[in-house]
């Protein structure tokens, strides 16, 4: 028998293998090692790099974590315990470490703890130089093109902050709050944004009625994941809303991936719930050459809605990828309403994401609370450290309040 290439073999359906993820990815996809020593090296020299769909820092980005609640001079013992997390024990086969109050647990009596009378204002003095310095390295840091919007905001979330790892010292230990920011100062951590269903309903009818913000809107988009081989450092996020009678997507904006510039991570053990403040810029690219466009748009086109697949989308076989340039990575399919006032907007989120690359997803529960009062002063450039000092208190004041407890099961 004459030889057959194997590219002009035919095999019957019942012979031939299933595809593998890797034979699912273009050429280019597979040859890329964004882990290299180019990473490695651009990381050093301070350049905003990330390996696809990972998350951005700024060159001089600030990062802080501590207890929140106590004061400074004596303070409860801690141990960190293991905690229920399916999506965190699916990716690496172990339980996420939370921090938990020894006191708390024995049932102490509330006037023999350590507690601050006003956190709120603890937590603003504690952070206003690592704020006005983020600040600033932000707005040096703005490079403004016509083509682009950048947009600087401020947020707070609610979750759970989970440890990856245990520090070298014992925490039950330490007395002084100093010495356990040191000690866990090198231990990996995660802020996990998944709150239970109760919580969210009791933001929704316990908190919002009472603290003056009015319903906004809802919405429902679809947020489409590209990678682009000429943006290797960056993801491209197209948000989409879907064209319910003809069952496609149009395309409403294209982003890039969020830049932090200041993460502040608190654990409140005498709460239910965890806070953590960001700063960040977000870019939106208003224009992009013909060619690139149409490359984006005819990606967009070929997307099926599917609501029984994760992340509610799906492609043809071959479809997912255009030329040799653009190739889907994700997918989020999120339903949101949000409320709001003149200093602040709260959003209670449902999210379905899919990570395709990774074959990894999962459906949340999202509140989160955008200080637009402080946001709106970084985008007029009014950056003096006063006014945004008083909104941030004040919010913080609201968050502690009514954010961090509730009727409900707490969430570790």
């Amino acid at each position: 028998m004459a030889y057959i290439p194997p590219h002009k073999r035919h095999l019957k359906d019942s012979e031939r293998a299933s595809p593998t993820p890797d034979l699912l990815v273009p050429q280019f996809e597979r040859n890329l090692n964004l882990k290299s020593t180019r990473y490695n090296s651009e990381r050093r020299k301070g350049k905003e790099v990330e390996s696809r769909g990972k998350i951005i820092y700024a060159p001089q980005a600030i990062s802080r974590w501590w207890v929140v609640g106590y004061a400074d001079d004596r303070i409860p013992a801690f141990l960190l315990e293991p905690i229920s997390c399916e999506s965190f024990e699916r990716k690496t086969g172990e339980k996420p470490l939370a921090l938990v109050s020894v006191h708390a647990a024995k049932g102490v009596d509330e006037p023999t703890r350590s507690c601050e009378i006003n956190p709120w204002v603890s937590i603003t003095e504690k952070i206003q130089y690592e704020l006005q310095t983020s600040v600033q390295n932000m707005m040096n840091g703005m490079d403004l093109h016509e083509s682009e919007e950048v947009k600087p905001s401020f947020v707070a979330r609610f979750g759970k902050i989970h440890f990856h790892q245990r520090p070298s010292s014992q925490l039950d230990t330490i007395s002084q709050t100093s010495a356990l920011e040191t000690a866990m100062s090198q231990v990996k951590r995660s802020f996990y944004t998944n709150i239970p269903c109760s919580y969210a309903e009791y933001i929704l009818h316990g908190v919002i009625p009472k603290i003056g913000v009015d319903f906004d809107e809802e919405k429902e988009y679809y947020h489409v994941k590209v990678f682009d081989k000429c943006r290797p450092h960056a993801t491209l996020s197209c948000k989409c809303s879907a064209v319910k009678m003809e069952e496609k997507l149009e395309l409403r904006k294209i982003e890039l991936n969020p830049v932090r510039q200041l993460l502040v991570d608190m654990s409140c053990p005498e709460k239910d719930i965890d806070l953590r403040l960001m700063l960040f810029t977000k870019k939106i690219l208003k224009e992009l050459p013909h060619d690139e466009m149409d490359g984006i748009k005819k990606l967009i086109a070929s997307a099926i809605i599917d609501q029984d697949v994760k992340g509610g989308l799906r492609w043809p076989l071959g479809k997912d990828t255009f030329g040799d340039r653009y190739i889907v990575v994700g997918v989020w399919h999120t339903k949101a309403k949000t409320f709001r006032n003149s200093s602040m907007r709260i959003k209670l989120r449902d999210a379905d994401r899919f990570n395709i690359m990774a074959s990894t997803g999962e459906v949340s529960k999202e509140v989160s609370l955008g200080m637009t009062g402080i946001s709106t002063l970084l985008r007029d450039r009014l950056v003096e450290i006063g006014p945004i000092n008083k909104l941030l208190e004040d919010s913080l004041k609201l968050i502690w309040e009514h954010f961090l407890r509730y009727e409900g099961n707490s969430l570790s």
